[in-house]
């Protein structure tokens, strides 16, 4: 692991650059208009998402200046483009920092002026992620982790939720704009939903992985998502005590696309046990 001083120093401006980029949401907070659609009308870029890119760069680089930096929008879409940025990143990277960054995470909620909308700031020292901070601008709920040092939100100590059964927790998923991500969704939740307490939708990866850590949900799953999508909310979890795997149950790394993060134990196996019964694989 990298020095704790150096970890410090990661956090604070993990911590700055996610408060500059929430300002810049809050700002719009109305909603934006869609500059274009990326891989289809379901999935939407506006001119904030670089703007609040911009701003997270410039905030780590005057810090950091020379490590390296993935963010969503320097990537083509569609998820063999994510693949291929996360593996070129992991495969060359002399200062053997990365950060990996969402910049509005939640864009069609942003678009609709739904509060269901961040930035979600990580970084990776060798390949594997050391901090994480998901800043909620329209709670001004800040969760932060480090490695080692358990997950806090706004300075005090979270824990994943306590639900031991499938029947008491209350499960998150995605609405994918991805046809084959689509697809599985659906299959899962004729499967799923009668077992759960309730299925919740909130359109925001970040902000559901922030909700398992602390509590609120207790497990969120996804068919397909990118590293910048997670990163954050994987240390999150884990620090919370909770499990961040694949749906095969294996732990979650840079590279793994298929995510279930839960409060760990009995309801990840049960989760996963329901989404193979569902031809979720």
């Amino acid at each position: 692991l990298p020095s704790s001083e150096t970890l410090d120093s990661l956090l604070d401006v993990a911590v700055q650059a996610s408060k500059l980029a929430g300002e810049i949401i809050l700002g719009n907070a109305g909603g934006a208009d869609v500059l274009k659609s990326k891989a289809n009308s379901r999935d939407l870029l506006t001119l904030i998402d670089p703007l609040c890119e911009k701003t997270i760069r410039e905030t780590i680089l005057a810090t950091f200046p020379n490590h390296d930096f993935l963010g969503e929008e320097d990537v083509p879409p569609g998820k063999e483009a994510s693949a291929a940025a996360i593996d070129a990143k992991l495969a060359n990277n002399p200062s053997q920092y990365l950060w990996i960054v969402d910049p509005i995470d939640g864009t069609s909620n942003f678009v609709h002026g739904m509060p269901l909308c961040m930035p979600s700031v990580a970084v990776a020292y060798k390949g594997e992620v050391v901090v994480g901070v998901i800043h909620d601008p329209h709670r001004q709920e800040t969760f932060s982790a480090v490695k080692g040092r358990g997950a806090y939100m706004n300075g005090e100590r979270i824990r994943v939720g306590e639900q031991s059964t499938i029947g008491d927790a209350i499960v998150a998923m995605g609405s994918p704009p991805a046809e084959e991500s689509m697809e599985m969704s659906l299959a899962a939740l004729p499967v799923l939903m009668p077992r759960v307490r309730t299925i919740r939708m909130i359109g925001s990866a970040a902000l559901m992985l922030a909700w398992v850590a602390n509590g609120r949900l207790t497990a969120y799953w996804e068919y397909d998502l990118s590293s910048w999508d997670v990163a954050a909310g994987s240390i999150l979890i884990e620090e919370a005590g909770g499990s961040m795997t694949d749906l095969e149950n294996e732990r979650w790394n840079l590279r793994t696309r298929k995510i279930c993060g839960s409060n760990g134990g009995r309801v990840h196996d049960e989760i996963l046990e329901a989404l193979g019964e569902a031809g979720v694989v």
